[in-house]
Parts: C-alpha cells; structure tokens; sequence
C-alpha cells in the first residue's frame, strides 16, 4: 500500500466543512509521539527553491503562493520564520496583509492581493490573504451579506487564473482551539518581550470565535477547489504545525521538480578567455 502524503492527511474533505470535526492537537503522519523528531530535509527544501528560482530567472513562468490563515496566534509568524525561513531570502516574497487603507478600500478587494503577487521563481507568502475578505468581512458586517457572498465565486475565478498562468496555490489553514489561543495569549502577557506582540483587540476578536468557525467553515468547503485546494494543519503544536507545512511544501516542490537552466555554452572557449595572460 503506498505511503500517503501530507497532502491527502491533511486535504479537506469534499462536501459540508465542520471544524468541529478536525482536531487541532492532532498530528497525522507524525513519526512518533515525540516533537523533536519532527524535522524536514531543509537541505533539500533550499536546493529545490534554488533551482525554482534559476528557472525564473531564464523565463520560466513557474512560482508557489503560500497562503496563511488561522486566527490570531494560529502561529502564521512562526510559519513564516521557522518554515519559509529555511530558504533564500532572494527567491522569497513575504506579505503580510493588514487592514485595508483608504486608498485600498477603493477599489475592489482583489486589487490590493494582485500588486503583491509572487514574481516568476519564487515563492510567495501571504501572512492573511484575500479571505479576510469573507472573514472578518463577514463576522463584523463591513459589507452587505450579498457583497461578501459573491466573493467566494471571485476568488474562485482568481485563484483559477493565477494557477492558469503558472502560479501553484498552496493554501494553509492553521486550526487552534479555544483553549490554545487563551494560553498563547496569556504567555505574551508574561514575557516583556512579547508584550508588543499582544493587541488588546485580539480579546475582542476571542468574544467572536463561533462567528469566526462558522466564516472559516464555510470559506474551506466553498473555496477548495482542484486546482487550488485547501489544507486543515492542527497547530496546538507548533513544531507539528512547522514541520506539517514543510512537508506540504516540499511534496509540492518535489511535484514541480525545477531544473536549473543549460543555456548553450561553449565551455573550452569560454575557459580560455579566462585563462591568464601568458
């Protein structure tokens, strides 16, 4: 029977999505009960992205668009920083997406997510995306519920489009639970240094969590398609959590294969031009 990938443990389920059915402190395919067994092969991780990125550079069309989303303290940060981290900073673009600006607001809510699309060989990284725009859209009535409604098919049609035209989307949803966001919570109140990373409204936003399942639900059962599907990664462990998305990264890596270019080039005479003067 052959070995299942992270990919198919961690797919979502076609039809209805309830969170409440995938458990955040789960960890399929884990090697062992143990966390610190948990490492990728960054050595080949990095290899791959360079090759991804010498392919760009001789034309090559090809590129990956992480997307992060997960509710405050999910950990997309620590995706960021101990994941993406691993590869060259050269053939990485990171975005992080915070509240749309006045300038944003006016035009459609796609057009900000298009100015920040990942370049040919790279690898782009979306800490929050386009969906906040059926997010906390949505849990805070910004917009009309025929508005945001309409953006699932939207976004459908964008992802659609950039897969068409090289992109491959790779989409995590880091899932916590209640208890785990309290406990992160309470550790940045206890470390000085975490202090600037505590906001105040993150309680605010914690009084809205059933609002913000049923939101999250609904965007992975209507916007997971074959092209660009959506992953569920439990993240009560962060070292599972880190080590879950590298793995998907690598399995999509590995699925691209990228080369490094040959261009046509005459060696001997080449070497000769660079020998030293006699």
């Amino acid at each position: 029977m052959p070995k299942q990938s992270m990919r198919e443990a961690l797919a979502v389920a076609r039809g209805g999505v309830n969170l409440a059915g995938y458990d955040p402190e789960d960890r399929p395919l884990a090697p062992s009960k143990h966390n610190r067994d948990l490492r990728n092969d960054d050595a080949s991780l990095r290899e791959m992205q360079k090759k991804l990125w010498a392919e760009g550079t001789a034309g090559s069309e090809r590129r990956i668009l992480l997307v992060l989303q997960g509710i405050d303290t999910a950990g997309k940060g620590g995706v960021t920083k101990h994941v993406v981290g691993v590869f060259d900073p050269i053939g990485v673009q990171y975005t992080g997406f915070k509240a749309p600006t006045k300038t944003e607001l006016r035009h459609d809510f796609l057009w900000r997510i298009r100015k920040q699309l990942p370049i040919p060989g790279t690898i782009g990284v979306f800490d929050r995306s386009h969906y906040e725009d059926v997010l906390i859209v949505r849990v805070h009535e910004l917009v009309p519920e025929s508005e945001w409604r309409k953006r699932y098919e939207l976004i459908n049609e964008f992802e659609k489009e950039l897969v068409d035209g090289g992109t491959t989307v790779l989409k995590c949803f880091l899932n916590i639970s209640f208890d785990t966001q309290r406990e992160r919570l309470i550790k940045r109140l206890d470390r000085p240094d975490k202090h600037w990373k505590f906001n105040p409204d993150d309680l605010t936003e914690r009084g809205f969590w059933n609002e913000y399942q049923l939101a999250y639900s609904e965007m992975l059962e209507r916007c997971n398609t074959e092209y660009a599907p959506w992953y569920i990664v439990p993240s009560d462990h962060k070292k599972y959590r880190n080590w879950a998305i590298g793995e998907l990264l690598h399995e999509t890596l590995s699925e691209l294969d990228p080369q490094y270019p040959n261009p046509p080039l005459d060696i001997p005479t080449l070497k000769e031009k660079l020998a030293p003067p006699n």
